[in-house]
C-alpha cells in the first residue's frame, strides 16, 4: 500500500496553498491511503478554555465543507478526524473518506488532556473506550489520536487483531516532536503494526508538524518537516504479518 503522510496548516491562506500542493503530491504520487492530521483544515477548538456554542457550530460546518475537498487527493482512502455531533455529545470523531462510501465514522477520541493550551476536555465528551480494527479495502487498520498514542495498552490488543496500520492524526507542538516519536516507534514495535502519523502545523509552534512513517521494526521510513511536508512511501503489509510472530510480540503471544 502507498500511504502519504502530512504536516498542514489550518489558517486559510496557508491551508490553501498547502492543501493545493498536497493535492498535486498525491496525485503525482498516486497516493493510495493519505492521513491527515487531526482535526485538519479547521481551527483548534481546545486552545480556548471556555467553551463556546456558537464558535462549535461555525467549526462543526466549516470542517464539514472542508471534508467535500477529500476527493482532490485523488487517493482510494482518507483518514483523519472532525467535530462532530451524536445527540447531545460532541465529538473528536475519526472518520475514513473512500470514493465508494463517502465519510464514515470510525472511533471517538476517549482519552484527552485538560491543560492550558489543551483543554479538549472542554469541548469534548469522551468517545469510544475501545480501540477495534478498522479496514481500508484488505488492510487492516486502528485508529489512535493524538493523547492515544499513549495507550499503550492498546498495542497488545492490534497484535492480537492482525492490526497492519496504527493511524495517529495528531496536534502536537514542535518542542516535543521528539517523544512523540518515541511513542510512534513504540507503536509499531509492540503491535507489529506500521504507526503512521500526520500532525497539525502552526506559527507559533503550538502544534510542530512531524509526521512520520515508522516500520514494524521500529525503523524511521519517512519523516515530514518545512523542507518537505508531505511523504509517501511504498509499505509492504506482509511485513506486519511477519511482524506478529516475532521479538516480541511472539513472547506476549505465548503467555
Amino acid at each position: 500500500m502507498r500511504i502519504t503522510v502530512c504536516e498542514l496548516p489550518h489558517e486559510p491562506a496557508a491551508l490553501d496553498a498547502a492543501w493545493s500542493a498536497l493535492c498535486d503530491h498525491t496525485i503525482a504520487h498516486e497516493s493510495e491511503l493519505v492521513l491527515l492530521p487531526e482535526f485538519a483544515m479547521v481551527e483548534p477548538l481546545w486552545e480556548s478554555e471556555h467553551f463556546d456554542a456558537t464558535r462549535w457550530s461555525v467549526v462543526e460546518t466549516l470542517s464539514g465543507l472542508q471534508l467535500r475537498r477529500l476527493p482532490e487527493l485523488r487517493a482510494e482512502y482518507v483518514v483523519g478526524t472532525r467535530p462532530a455531533r451524536w445527540g447531545d455529545r460532541r465529538l473528536n470523531q475519526g472518520y475514513l473518506w473512500s470514493e465508494a462510501a463517502g465519510v464514515q465514522p470510525l472511533r471517538s477520541k476517549y482519552f484527552m488532556p485538560n491543560e492550558p493550551g489543551s483543554w479538549e476536555a472542554k469541548w469534548f465528551q469522551k468517545g469510544d473506550a475501545e480501540f477495534p480494527a478498522f479496514g481500508a479495502g484488505s488492510v487492516a487498520f486502528g485508529v489512535n489520536i493524538c493523547t492515544e498514542l499513549w495507550a499503550v495498552e492498546t498495542y497488545a490488543a492490534y497484535a492480537a487483531l492482525g492490526v497492519e496500520l496504527v493511524l495517529s492524526p495528531r496536534a502536537t507542538a514542535l518542542a516535543t516532536t521528539t517523544k512523540w516519536l518515541a511513542a510512534g516507534v513504540v507503536a509499531a514495535v509492540r503491535s507489529g503494526a506500521f504507526s503512521v502519523s500526520s500532525n497539525r502545523v502552526e506559527p507559533s509552534g503550538a502544534c510542530g508538524g512531524g509526521g512520520w512513517i515508522i516500520d514494524p521494526s521500529g525503523e524511521l521510513l519517512a519523516m515530514t518537516s518545512v523542507s518537505e511536508p508531505f511523504a509517501t512511501r511504498d509499505i509492504d503489509v506482509a511485513q506486519a504479518a511477519r511482524a506478529k510472530e516475532s521479538y516480541p510480540r511472539y513472547v506476549f503471544s505465548e503467555s
